[in-house]
């Protein structure tokens, strides 16, 4: 191979147009791996060399034979460690120790893509998952691919799992590759360049993270300086975190009732504290009642247009919208509930057991029902378990569960709620009634 020029001569217009890279990439690989290493002109502008173009191509390809970016990176550190050239390195096509190439699973549009990237997860095939996503960043913009490739395609093995076509570990996998592929992306976005922080994150209890993730890395490619503090966060640690940040937003998701009953919890602490909050998740969108609950701006059922809304709250918040209050009645039947529930749990194994449901099945039943009753007497309405009473229902019909077991186990609860409830639970024992 002849020397190729290593002259600063090309602007960062001419490399996106020579290597198909976007912008955000090429940033994150020379910010952290050094390749390439473009100088700058005296107006503070990148310039690039022929070298730098086929460095970049060099690691593209690498990529398409299936290596991630920080082991192509790794390797050529190696090459150029033993003193080769790596751009004269490599082998040349068809030589005996060429790696084969993969096959490709997707075509080019995005459903397409989206299809062979939920087939690679439910086959385990880590690289064809990689290499699809990979490819789809090529074609299509960051938030597209997130949303119709990452966010649907979890939701449609989600759906797979829900209705016994896919296996729980079949879920998992493609959740650890799609939250993985979305740290790496944060890591690499650019600085903020906004002055207003925003705080991002789960409420107590709640574990699914995907969403939240999604709108830090979409405020974060837009400049904005956002903190993602995760899952599961306590509310008795917030009012600290809220002094260290100063945060102009607080946006938390709740996928679940028992959650948007701690979203609730949380959303009070912090309409004393005059910082505005925005929410959003399935449960909300499942159950829009939810939302009058809420002291906070729903951020609507997509994610589509959340960049739009969350910057609409930090330039003019609306006023918030009157919220629907609990009832004393529900408030004392819920002091009722928590005094009795070990109780209440005790008679249910004393008599369910008897009927041969397993140890771990009835621990299950008996916490989902538990935390939905409490939910729904936070929430102000015991109607709200219903919504989640009909997916359990499908689930263990999807599972082949007969459904007169569950229907049993329901007139068991009532059974131990009689016995146990006083007066003060009259609202969860009318409201049961009508389910046994």
């Amino acid at each position: 191979m002849s020397e190729i020029n290593k002259d600063p001569t090309y602007n960062l217009k001419v490399i996106l147009r020579e290597t198909g890279i976007k912008p955000d990439t090429l940033r994150a690989w020379e910010r952290r791996y050094g390749l390439p290493q473009p100088e700058r002109s005296t107006g503070g502008h990148r310039l690039y060399s022929q070298y730098d173009i086929e460095t970049i191509k060099w690691l593209i390809e690498r990529q398409g034979e299936g290596l991630r970016i920080n082991r192509a990176v790794k390797l050529w550190r190696s090459l150029e460690q033993t003193g080769q050239e790596p751009l004269e390195a490599m082998p040349q096509e068809g030589s005996p120790s060429q790696p084969p190439p993969v096959e490709l699973l997707a075509g080019t549009t995005i459903d397409q893509m989206r299809e062979g990237w939920v087939k690679a997860c439910l086959d385990f095939n880590e690289l064809a998952a990689e290499q699809i996503i990979a490819q789809a960043f090529a074609r299509y913009p960051l938030e597209t691919v997130c949303v119709e490739v990452l966010q649907k395609g979890l939701s449609q093995i989600g759906e797979l799992w829900y209705t016994n076509k896919a296996d729980i570990q079949q879920e998992h996998f493609a959740s650890s590759l799609a939250i993985r592929r979305v740290d790496a992306l944060i890591a690499a976005s650019p600085l903020p360049s906004r002055s207003n922080r925003i705080l991002v994150a789960c409420p107590p209890g709640e574990e699914h993270v995907f969403s939240p993730l999604l709108i830090t890395l979409f405020m974060r490619q837009r400049g904005w300086d956002v903190v993602y503090l995760g899952a599961n966060v306590p509310i008795a640690r917030l009012e600290a975190t809220i002094k260290a940040t100063n945060p102009g937003l607080i946006i938390l998701a709740a996928m679940q009732l028992h959650t948007a009953a701690t979203l609730l919890e949380m959303a009070q602490f912090l309409h004393g504290t005059g910082v505005p909050l925005a929410y959003g998740g399935r449960i909300f969108t499942q159950i829009p009642d939810l939302r009058a609950r809420i002291p906070g701006y729903f951020l609507g059922e997509s994610l589509e247009n959340v960049v739009s809304s969350i910057e609409s709250l930090l330039v003019a918040p609306p006023q918030l919208p009157e919220t629907a209050q609990p009832s004393e009645d529900y408030q004392q039947a819920l002091e009722n509930f928590r005094e009795k529930k070990p109780a209440i749990d005790a008679y249910i194994w004393d008599v369910i057991q008897a009927n041969g449901l397993r140890e771990y099945q009835l621990t299950i039943a008996n916490d989902f029902i538990a935390r939905d009753i409490q939910a729904a007497l936070n929430l102000g309405e015991l109607n709200l378990i219903q919504p989640e009473f009909n997916w359990l229902s499908d689930l263990l019909e999807n599972y082949h569960v007969p459904a007169d077991i569950f229907t049993e186990y329901l007139k068991v609860y009532h059974q131990a709620l009689e016995s146990h409830l006083d007066n003060r639970g009259r609202p969860i024992l009318d409201w049961i009634a009508g389910k046994s």
